[in-house]
């Protein structure tokens, strides 16, 4: 190689070292500035604790009433199945539902039976989405839900259909922990609380109006009505 040629090589070369310092100082002083046009950079969550003016409880005023203790589900290997009298057996990832469905917001008082109440602003998706995707089968008047602890719970069609009812994934726009029923708790409005399943794997379609649930087996109503005592349908 001759001088000549080896003093083009070093040239370019430094042209290349600064071209590449250059990118670097711009990158660096954008993100400084809170400019970035790549991926996203995750930040954690803020609870909030008020909502269009009403106050919120905090996700740490639930009692702990659960039949097994909370539930930490493997979210690599979750599945949430929608089944029974359908046109179809749908089953989603965690990201399938929260990537395919609309999701919305709404501040809800859950009531427990046990004296002790908590309002959430709740975010997820619509029951009705979900169900109405997979098909109904005219036959079809009843939803069992099915939770990964086997608790199980069920309510009239017309419910879930009729009436804005969330599957809640966030709660306060913090992400539902394993205590809450992360990945998936049923905001059951107007519902006693233990209407309200947590850790949800399975909505299952069905004839059966006689099906009971887990407390309701026990002596719980299985209407749940908040005007009702929760003894009596």
């Amino acid at each position: 190689m001759t001088a000549h040629e080896i003093m083009s090589t070093k040239s370019v070369l430094v042209i290349v070292i600064v071209a590449v310092s250059l990118v670097a100082a711009v990158l660096l002083l954008l993100i400084g500035q809170g400019v970035w046009y790549g991926s996203p950079i995750a930040l954690p969550g803020t609870e909030v604790r008020a909502y269009e003016g009403k106050d919120l409880s905090s996700i740490n005023d639930f009692r702990e009433n659960s039949i097994r203790g909370p539930q930490h589900v493997n979210i690599s290997e979750y599945r949430l199945t929608v089944t029974g009298l359908t046109n179809e057996t749908d089953v989603y990832t965690y990201t399938e539902v929260l990537d395919r469905y609309p999701h919305y917001s709404k501040a809800i008082t859950l009531f427990c039976v046990e004296g002790w109440d908590v309002t959430i602003l709740w975010e997820g998706v619509m029951v009705r989405d979900l169900i109405r995707d997979a098909g109904i089968d005219p036959r079809a008047n009843t939803v069992i839900f099915t939770a990964h602890d086997g608790y199980t719970t069920s309510f009239p069609l017309d419910y879930l259909i009729n009436n804005d009812i969330i599957m809640a994934y966030r709660m306060n726009n913090l992400t539902l922990p394993a205590e809450r029923g992360y990945p998936f708790q049923l905001v059951a409005e107007d519902k006693w609380g233990y209407k309200w399943i947590k850790w949800i794997e399975k909505i299952e379609l069905s004839a059966d109006t006689d099906y009971r649930g887990y407390w309701e087996q026990r002596g719980f109503s299985n209407t749940a009505d908040l005007e009702k005592n929760y003894f009596s349908d």
